[in-house]
């Protein structure tokens, strides 16, 4: 989903792992194992196994593992087959895919638009 918009994985928390503390970090943060804490990333990747308890500021988010906590996203959202939230959610445009699960509330705001709205021309009238 984040093809065009991510360069890389800069950080990573795997599989066998289990971190404390809040994590923030410029570029994309990609957890596979368990963590207990707040993330403020630009992008965040939660795989299938992932279990994250705590709060998510970034400016896209895919789920496909566990999130408990308020998910804040400044562009997308994509709630993954296999991707359950349990909180509340706060996106610009929400993607929960068949079998995704979200139990709590959602709110989408528009995003900053970036259109240039012309104004119509007078109509001139015959004579």
């Amino acid at each position: 989903m984040f093809s065009r918009n991510t360069e890389k994985i800069e950080s990573f928390v795997g599989s066998n792992s289990h971190f404390r503390g809040d994590i923030k970090t410029k570029g994309t943060l990609r957890i596979d194992g368990s963590l207990d804490g707040n993330v403020d990333a630009d992008w965040l990747i939660l795989g299938e196994k992932a279990n994250l308890k705590g709060d998510v500021t970034a400016r896209g988010v895919v789920v496909g593992g566990r999130v408990e906590g308020t998910i804040t996203s400044r562009e997308v959202l994509e709630i993954k087959s296999k991707g359950h939230v349990i909180g509340d959610i706060n996106a610009v445009k929400l993607t929960v895919v068949e079998g995704g699960i979200l139990q709590g509330s959602s709110k989408m705001h528009r995003g900053e638009s970036n259109i240039v709205e012309l104004q119509p021309k007078e109509k001139v009238r015959d004579i």
